[in-house]
């Protein structure tokens, strides 16, 4: 196994490199919270989730639902990376007009998009939409959905939480990217929910909490996740924001802020070494 997460540690740094490279190139883009999920798309795309490129509306496969629509730049990345389109087209137009390649994900642009997200709080109530409708159908996929904590500051977020759990939907599980920063400032500041997991049990919700950057703790996690039965599953991924630039690394400014010349290159040298 651990042959399999060193091959998952070497296509993250691919995912890490190519979302610097368009968005450094269209100017534009959300770095630093795309950074802090690309474990998290990686242990999905790469090692769980059934899903085929060539049939990306098959009605079996699973569902993946980025909440935080923002950071869509390491979706695509992981979905060009997966065969769901080209890569080359990660570099030709994205955020530009008509592009297949939006600022924010759209399931009718984007191959492999399971739902247009892009307003926050949305896309957990979504995941457990389509969750039910599996349940109802008699279905075996699973549904897996993104949110970020600045993200919990919505109440949407938590109706859903109560929803899911009152339809048992156990073939739910969602991902909190606990990087710790929002838009411009700690999360903490803006909001303090105090202790997250705690709010998610009290809710009702099986819970783990991981590191959110490690392939050994995060795989399990997911396996021990879909065997769990009677109610839906939330794996709290503590990470980092800018993962894997040390200057981007917990700032807050590199939320959406786009590197100049020097900083790409710096950026781009780093996560190659």
């Amino acid at each position: 196994m651990q042959r399999e997460y060193d091959k998952y540690r070497k296509i993250a740094r691919e995912l890490r490199v190519s979302v610097l490279d368009m968005v450094y190139k269209a100017r534009s883009g959300h770095l630093g919270g795309a950074f802090s999920i690309i474990e998290v798309l990686t242990a999905l795309y790469f090692h769980e989730m059934r899903v085929n490129p060539k049939e990306p509306h098959d009605p079996e496969r699973d569902r993946f639902v980025l909440s935080k629509g923002h950071t869509a730049p390491a979706l695509y990345v992981t979905l060009a990376y997966a065969g769901f389109f080209p890569k080359e087209r990660l570099f030709d137009s994205f955020r530009s007009v008509d592009s297949i390649l939006q600022g924010h994900p759209d399931m009718k642009k984007t191959p492999g998009i399971d739902m247009t997200s892009g307003s926050l709080g949305i896309g957990l109530s979504n995941a457990a939409g389509m969750a039910l409708s599996g349940k109802i159908r008699g279905k075996d996929y699973t549904v897996y959905c993104m949110v970020g904590d600045g993200e919990l500051d919505e109440g949407q977020i938590w109706e859903a939480a109560a929803t899911a759990v009152c339809q048992g939907l156990d073939n739910l599980i969602v991902f909190v990217d606990l990087n710790g920063l929002q838009n411009d400032d700690l999360t903490c500041n803006v909001k303090n929910l105090g202790d997250i997991p705690a709010k998610w049990r009290a809710f009702g919700w099986d819970v783990t909490e991981v590191d959110g950057h490690c392939f050994e703790t995060l795989i399990p996690a997911i396996d021990l996740a879909k065997r769990h039965k009677g109610s839906p599953s939330v794996i709290i991924c503590n990470t980092v924001k800018g993962k894997g630039v040390s200057f981007m690394e917990n700032e807050v400014v590199w939320h959406g802020k786009t590197p100049n010349e020097e900083e790409y290159k710096a950026a781009r040298e780093e996560l190659l070494r």
